[in-house]
């Protein structure tokens, strides 16, 4: 077994509920004594302390980060959702420290690692391969990656578990669940017991790699025959709950394209705004996970500015309720209108507000969906790199926040789908590519896809 030094330190998953209880309760200890000392130190000169500016500080988001990043599993997963749905309400310094939680985790000791495998694939498992690298070649939340090659000459991408990451899913969003609620950790108006159900869900569903598998078999099977995309095939060999195997596809990161010719980008842009059309209204089937890890590229031909998708990680692919796909059609239909009182009706069959919500808040959302919608009222090609919808969506959210109001968070089925459209955006700005609005976004068509779906 092969072993290169990790880019990251390698740092032992802490297993056992009673371990991880007391990393929380330790971390929540030492957020809230730091903040205790500040306040002291304010009212010592005078001051009057604020507890959200005591608790919300940079030093403490930089802990959090560090320590639900070497924590992993569902520590990690809950300081995901939180980063992304209450980012925009999050001071700038403060997003960019939790945005760790959505790159690379600290990968696991050689010594843990071999455990885990030897657990899985028996004692003696090494003699199957040719070479097995140590060192991950991606670390996320509940797993990381290794290349190895079998004895037979197969080049496999390894997905390895973490230990203990299925056994401490409920308990680690029990105490987290505790801990979120110190006074100013959160912005005001986070339901954070939908993001905890929500984060406890989708922790389940991604746990079981057998299921991963099946799910990437069942998106690969929609998109037969597509060319501009590609997918790593199952191992079933080497694969079980706690590890998944899969051909490894030699390519580079998505964000490479950012260098690419201004006609490549746009046409991988334009597949990819295709791509979440399909997987809402034809596949209902979407892989919601927005990282940009999740994303690859393979060069074709020896042309490095040509070439495909590669599409990785199905753990959080998912279908949604039966109504979800009519009422957002009905909803992009009257955004494209522009009558007022239709995307009313369609917000609120969505679940975006009530009926009852108070009228001011109502308008305040309202708003925030005209300023999202007017790229497609106007039609044409659209570049998100020069918009300012990110930023005026964001002000409207931190002024929303300032107000106290009551949360008007959609059902979790939506936020799962807001992070993959939010994600692609975030993408194609990244890439500097555009999309032709009118060719992406037809309701004739979408009507079809419903059609041909029922």
């Amino acid at each position: 077994m092969s072993e290169d030094p990790p880019d990251r330190t390698p740092r032992a998953v802490p297993q056992g509920r009673l371990t991880r209880m007391l990393r929380i309760g330790g971390l929540a200890g030492g957020i809230g004594g730091r903040a205790l000392a500040q306040g002291a130190r304010q009212l010592a000169t005078g001051q009057r302390p604020n507890a959200q500016d005591l608790f919300l500080t940079p030093a403490n988001a930089a802990r959090l980060a560090a320590q639900l990043a070497q924590m992993r599993g569902a520590a990690m997963k809950l300081g995901q959702l939180v980063s992304m749905e209450a980012g925009d309400m999050l001071p700038p310094e403060l997003t960019q420290i939790l945005s760790r939680l959505r790159a690379d985790a600290d990968p696991m000791p050689p010594k843990q690692l071999q455990r885990v495998l030897d657990t899985a694939w028996g004692t003696g498992w090494l003699r199957h391969f040719a070479r097995f690298q140590v060192r991950p070649i991606a670390a996320a939340s509940i797993g990381q990656v290794h290349r190895a090659q079998t004895k037979d000459g197969r080049d496999l991408a390894i997905k390895v578990q973490y230990p203990g990451v299925r056994d401490s899913i409920d308990s680690d969003i029990a105490n987290l669940g505790l801990m979120m609620r110190i006074p100013g950790l959160l912005p005001p108006g986070i339901d954070l017991p939908a993001l905890m159900t929500e984060a406890r869900e989708q922790l389940h569903a991604e746990a079981d790699y057998l299921r991963e598998a099946q799910q990437m078999r069942r998106y690969a099977a929609n998109l037969a025959g597509r060319d501009e995309f590609l997918l790593p095939v199952p191992d079933d060999q080497f694969s079980t709950p706690d590890v998944l195997a899969m051909d490894f596809i030699d390519s580079r990161p998505i964000e490479t394209l950012a260098e690419a010719p201004q006609d490549i980008r746009d046409r991988a842009a334009q597949n990819l705004g295709r791509l979440v059309i399909e997987e809402l209204f034809r596949f209902d089937l979407m892989q919601t996970d927005p990282n940009f890890a999740n994303y690859r590229w393979q060069a074709e031909g020896g042309h490095p500015d040509g070439g495909r998708i590669v599409l990785l990680d199905f753990g959080a692919t998912r279908g949604f309720s039966p109504p979800v796909a009519p009422r957002y059609l009905a909803l992009l239909r009257a955004a494209l209108s522009g009558d007022r009182a239709d995307i009313r009706e369609a917000a609120i069959a969505i679940g975006y507000f009530r009926p009852e919500t108070p009228e001011a808040h109502q308008e305040m959302l309202l708003g925030m969906m005209d300023v999202a919608f007017a790229p497609l009222r106007a039609g044409g090609i659209f570049d998100p790199a020069s918009s300012g919808i990110p930023q005026q969506v964001a002000d409207a959210a931190m002024q929303a926040a300032r107000t106290r109001a009551p949360a008007e968070m959609p059902p979790p089925e939506i936020l799962f789908l807001h992070r993959k459209i939010a994600g692609l955006y975030l993408l194609l700005a990244r890439l500097r590519a555009r999309v032709d609005l009118d060719a992406l976004i037809r309701p004739e068509d979408l009507d079809r896809m419903l059609a041909a779906r029922s």
